[in-house]
């Protein structure tokens, strides 16, 4: 039994069979051929965990796709028939974990889920190592300034500057990168 709650969005024009396939490998399918306005809704209130588009063209599209990636990141596969190079240009932009054009064939959907989810799980683990490596490099950058700042005001070298900085910290049981702020905020402060 797959436990993952799918999102379905087709086009009025599209015939039942990806449903009904996906039913017969125990998903939990929502199925919606409404509005457009409702996908981020029904993903965010439907414990969705992959949505998966069924369409002719995923450009109408676009904008709920990046609202999705930004508000609510799922793994999301679009099965469509538009191969321009300018959709597949805006579909890698976008993030979609898989993009098959024309093959949609329901002996394979299971691989295609698998990789979706898997290529999405490790997207997102490189995308968190990013961010944690810009926040440590900004941190780097502040206690830089802070040490600078404590060098010219108080004539530390720089060993002195950081053995204080890093003390300040500690005495005051916050992270030294949140002392250097404080730091530069006082020294704005008494220009």
């Amino acid at each position: 039994m797959n436990t993952l709650n799918i999102l379905l969005i087709e086009d009025e024009t599209t015939d039942q069979l990806l449903e009904k396939t996906l039913i017969a490998k125990g998903y939990s399918v929502t199925n919606t051929v409404t509005s457009e306005a409702t996908i981020p809704s029904l993903a965010m209130s439907n414990k969705t965990d992959l949505v998966i588009f069924n369409i002719d063209s995923p450009k109408k599209y676009f904008p709920h796709i990046h609202y999705l990636n930004r508000n609510q990141p799922l793994p999301i596969i679009i099965f469509a028939a538009d191969d321009t190079s300018d959709t597949i240009k805006q579909i890698v932009k976008a993030g979609v974990s898989a993009y098959v054009v024309n093959g949609l064939e329901t002996s394979r959907i299971n691989s295609i889920i698998n990789i979706a989810v898997a290529r999405f799980k490790e997207q997102q683990r490189l995308t968190n190592e990013l961010e944690k490596t810009k926040s440590r490099l900004e941190e780097r950058k502040l206690i830089d300034r802070a040490k600078g700042i404590l060098i010219k005001t108080r004539g530390f070298t720089e060993d002195d500057a950081y053995h204080t900085l890093r003390k300040l910290a500690m005495d005051r049981n916050i992270a030294i990168g949140e002392m250097a702020k404080n730091i530069i905020a006082m020294a704005e402060l008494l220009k």
